[in-house]
């Protein structure tokens, strides 16, 4: 590292955040790479290393001869602002070189709020943020993560995307893009090619056009690129490669622990949820194999915490066998293992109690809503005798604490609904009352809010968010209902954010110059409060003359032609049209396991058949 880089780390916050030298880091032979990847993650290092996806992709690649994977984070406001002033760029942990040098740079989109940062650090960097700047093979911009789905808003930025899961189309593309090396391709060329692989998206070879009344009239494929991009996914997921030697950080991070991935996608359907749907179908780890990973990875890593990792981890039918298992490694070595995503519905205090012989932790269950007629209408599938029940067995066993997650704006939702969150808040509360097996400890209950959006792929992808003056008057009416109930704290998600991010959720290509705007202006890190200013997107969206209300506060008619309606998640239009008359219904629909729905998800599937 350099005398002026290392003037540069005493003048910022955590200097651990730039310089590497990490346990478990993969540093390689220039001489032996053809390939060189920079795996960006559009946020502070202390984020990004807490992300699991990238911790499967960066040991994946680094396995590949030949191929050297590296990690670059955006940096915090004060060493973006050092950088700049020194004109030098941002770097990869490992090599310390420049993303300049690099041939494949790949972003990590779990967030919409990160696209921002997406063009700071390709800036940063030294790379152009435009695709059409970048006309060689060099600095390829690719990118994967839930946002794909509808990665329309910065088509104008990326050169190809994964869509759906990337331990085997990773890997294809690289393969191609070394052929192209080889022989010399085109950027055109090589990118033709490349859209031939199943799960690979090339934006620029799909012209969009639209209607008089602004909404999108048609996309055309062009030199060969599939009218609908399908979605790839991982077949055997048993067999599925998993870091058991990942990068242990030299500061602390936010999820600062082994995550095992215990299944993926999820059984219950709920109808607000994109992961549910667009992770779909289930696929499991065997017990045998979790114990195995579990172990390697605690004894490469040296940590003492354990989390199970899945949208609804009780869900998962062998849990007291995996459980018992890890326990028996875990136990007399001090480390605790942690059951996050948990349902009221199957909540076990049997397991509970066993898992947390080593470190207690609170509880935490997402009822969504507060009436029953507003669960049924979101496909929740809990009731409210099940979290009195859970939360019963709960308090009786020593347990103290709980928190409580719901949604305001939900569609169908009425006042009443509204005023039912306090009342079931209060229920628990009463719950505590009448069977804390120590009451002299007190309660702690929080109910938290978050402003309902919604998402491309889902049943509700049609409705309108309810404005942020709406959502403000919901959030008074349900805080005056619990102002008598002293023992629950009310916590609410600020709404500014989440009309942005409804916005560039459903936005379709002309959005791109409203996020470069945006960036011109300063924007960057939107996901973090202190650098987000609503003023600063509403300025951009007239300057290119959109009116965000179109995007995010307009029901649009079913018949409409959506922005993403190119991309093939395995889930049917029909399928999500019924479920959205079924909400409208309140009407339930059964897990997979209860009972298949053809939602369409099987056909990714080999053998066609899904087996939850």
């Amino acid at each position: 590292m350099s005398d002026k880089i290392d003037a540069l780390l005493r003048q910022v916050q955590r200097p651990a955040r730039y310089v590497g030298g990490e346990y478990n880091q993969v540093v390689k032979d220039r001489a032996d790479v053809d390939v060189r990847f920079a795996f960006c993650f559009p946020d502070t290092y202390e984020i990004g290393m807490s992300n699991l996806g990238m911790k499967i992709l960066y040991g994946l690649m680094n396995e590949m001869p030949g191929v050297w994977c590296e990690r670059a984070f955006a940096p915090w406001d004060d060493m973006a602002a050092r950088l700049r002033e020194e004109n030098i760029p941002l770097w990869a942990l490992e090599s310390g070189d420049p993303l300049e040098e690099f041939d494949i740079i790949g972003f990590s989109l779990g967030y919409e709020m990160a696209y921002t940062t997406v063009l700071d650090m390709l800036d940063l960097g030294g790379v152009p943020v435009r695709s059409s700047d970048r006309p060689g093979l060099k600095n390829l911009v690719v990118a994967g993560g839930q946002c794909i789905c509808n990665i329309e808003p910065m088509a104008d930025f990326f050169d190809l995307c994964f869509l759906g899961e990337g331990e085997e189309v990773d890997i294809e593309l690289i393969e191609l893009y070394r052929t192209a090396k080889r022989e010399g391709w085109t950027k055109p060329e090589f990118l033709r090619k490349a859209a031939q692989i199943e799960g690979v998206y090339v934006p620029s070879l799909y012209d969009v056009a639209y209607n008089a009344d602004g909404t999108v009239a048609s996309i055309t494929p062009r030199d060969g690129a599939p009218a609908k991009v399908r979605k790839r996914i991982i077949q055997d997921f048993d067999a599925c490669y998993y870091p058991t030697k990942p990068v242990v950080p030299s500061t602390e991070i936010v999820h600062d622990r082994v995550s095992l991935e215990v299944f993926r996608s999820c059984i219950r359907g709920c109808r607000f949820c994109q992961a549910g749907q667009i992770c779909r179908p289930i696929r499991n780890r065997t017990p045998e194999t979790l114990i195995r990973m579990a172990k390697e990875t605690l004894e490469n890593t040296g940590y003492q915490e354990l989390n199970l990792s899945s949208l609804s981890t009780s869900d998962y039918r062998p849990l007291s066998e995996l459980c018992d298992g890890l326990l028996d490694y875990c136990e007399p070595r001090g480390i605790s293992l942690s059951l996050p995503s948990l349902r009221a519905d199957n909540f076990s205090m049997d397991i509970m109690q066993r898992v947390q012989r080593v470190r207690k932790s609170g509880l935490t269950f997402a009822p969504e809503a507060g009436t029953q007629r507003m669960r049924d209408a979101i496909n929740k599938n809990v009731t409210e005798e099940d979290l009195l029940e859970s939360c019963r067995v709960a308090f009786s066993g020593g347990w103290n604490g709980v928190k409580l997650y719901f949604m305001l704006g939900l569609p169908t939702e009425t006042d009443e609904d509204v005023v039912g969150i306090a009342e079931l808040a209060k229920k628990v509360l009463w719950c505590w009352k009448q069977n804390a097996a120590n009451k002299s400890r007190g309660v702690r209950i929080t109910v938290s809010t978050s402003d309902f959006i919604p998402k491309p792929h889902t049943p509700f992808q049609w409705e309108a968010k309810i404005s942020r003056d709406e959502y403000l008057r919901r959030v008074h009416l349900l805080s005056d209902a619990l102002k008598s109930a002293r023992a629950i704290t009310y916590n609410w998600h600020d709404s500014d954010t989440s009309v942005i991010e409804a916005v560039l959720a459903r936005g379709d290509r002309r959005m791109g110059a409203v996020i470069e705007e945006v960036w011109r202006q300063g924007g960057r890190l939107e996901s973090w409060t202190e650098f987000f200013s609503m003023q600063r997107w509403y300025d951009a969206l007239e300057k290119c003359g959109l009116d965000p209300a179109f995007y995010a506060f307009r029901e649009r008619p079913v018949t409409e032609l959506l922005p993403w309606e190119h991309m093939d998640m395995g889930i049917t239009r029909r399928h999500h049209e019924i479920e959205r008359e079924r909400a409208y219904a309140s009407q339930l629909t059964p897990d997979c396991r209860a009972q298949c729905t053809g939602c369409g998800a099987a056909s990714l599937l080999k053998e066609g058949v899904c087996r939850g």
